[in-house]
């Protein structure tokens, strides 16, 4: 992308294309699926089948090689368009660690897979109940036996587990008083979760604000085959890791696509409500709020797309990624409590989806990472203040 360039001008024929697909489920499909606590099953097979979720497979493993630019382009779209991202965008970044830290012979077992749409890579295990954040703590084993692992321990807010088929999983395969490094020891798995569940694995649903899909997992003896470890054991912390500049960049990507919806429903509402025998939108104090959540929407944006040419560049770009997540995150939600206030009490009956729209948007002040310790990133890796932690 040149200096000179327009980013929102970038892939028009991805945007029109999406926004297409997206047009088949309007807002009485989302407020179907909300009501039943269902999952967006339809929503998703869409998207796989049009290829847009294997969008960052290269076309050697019959994806689509797209840049990551061009992906959360993808992301925006959707929700911009008033879906929900939450439901399918595992399925983007989620198999990035098995593409650059899988061995061939994995890569090619399961890529085609995935970008075919035959298998689905949509969940990653990590978080624990008693630990949180703090990853190096964490107490799941996985204990080598021969030609498998025995996976014993939990895991909590793992998402779309019972609507895929493979599932990255983190465990300690060195206890952590036997390591040099608080940061070694870690291991990842490929977990094919209908081998799994019923059979070592307990998936336990989890009610929350929003339908979204997530879970507790118990691991009682579950045995992974050895030839399901992605790379060097001890090594997966770092593969982790790896992948989550790409996941805060199309998180960003869809806060950013929310905050475009909400601006774009306050804007209409407000040119149409009359009140008074005026439009409420000729008034500063309707006005004022909604112009500066578009400029902190656009603001974010930036930051999105130069985070992303970073990514793409092969260049560092955590503190972009973080950055971008906390903007995009912030003014998704401003515009969110923006637009409920402009439409005052109407903003709160489901079939306006704001109330909706708001309840997914807020997530993403805490998931998948929580804008205190990207504040916390910032200080310490950017500013050199002490460590806080």
């Amino acid at each position: 992308m040149h200096a000179d360039q327009d980013p929102d001008q970038l892939y028009p024929e991805i945007r029109e294309a999406v926004r297409s697909l997206c047009a088949d489920f309007d807002s009485a499909y989302w407020q179907r699926v909300e009501e039943q606590e269902a999952f967006p099953e339809s929503f998703v097979q869409a998207l796989t089948q049009a290829g847009w979720l294997s969008a960052l497979i290269p076309e050697a493993y019959g994806g689509s090689g797209l840049s990551l630019t061009a992906a959360s382009v993808i992301m925006e779209e959707i929700n911009r368009s008033g879906g929900n991202s939450g439901a399918c965008h595992g399925q983007m970044y989620v198999m990035g660690c098995l593409l650059r830290h899988g061995s061939d012979a994995q890569k090619q077992r399961w890529l085609p897979a995935i970008a075919s749409g035959e298998l689905r890579m949509q969940s990653m295990a990590v978080t624990e109940p008693s630990t949180g954040t703090d990853t190096t703590k964490l107490k799941t084993t996985a204990v080598r036996h021969g030609d498998k692992y025995l996976v014993n321990g939990q895991k909590v807010w793992i998402s779309r587990v019972q609507h895929s088929d493979l599932m990255l999983l983190l465990a300690r395969t060195t206890p952590l008083d036997q390591v040099k490094r608080k940061s070694d020891g870690l291991s990842v798995f490929v977990v094919d979760l209908r081998d799994a569940i019923g059979k070592g694995l307990t998936v336990k649903p989890i009610r929350n604000m929003v339908n979204h899909e997530t879970n507790e997992l118990f691991f009682d003896n579950l045995e992974v085959p050895a030839d399901n470890l992605i790379g060097e054991e001890g090594k997966g912390l770092k593969y982790i890791l790896d992948g989550l500049n790409a996941e805060r960049i199309l998180i960003a990507a869809e806060c950013i696509g929310d905050g475009y919806w909400f601006v774009e429903r306050a804007s209409n509402y407000a040119r149409d409500r009359v009140v008074f025998d005026r439009p409420i939108g000729q008034n500063q104090a309707v006005q004022f709020p909604i112009a500066r959540a578009y400029i902190n929407v656009e603001a974010a944006s930036l930051m999105r797309y130069k985070a992303a040419r970073l990514f793409d560049a092969g260049r560092p770009c955590g503190k972009e990624a973080n950055i971008a997540k906390l903007l995009a995150a912030d003014a998704s939600w401003e515009a969110a409590n923006v637009c409920l206030q402009t439409h005052g009490g109407f903003g709160f009956a489901a079939e306006y989806d704001i109330e909706r729209k708001f309840r997914e948007t807020r997530l993403y002040q805490v998931a998948p990472i929580s804008t205190n310790l990207i504040l916390s990133y910032v200080a310490e890796h950017v500013l050199e203040l002490p460590r806080s932690f």
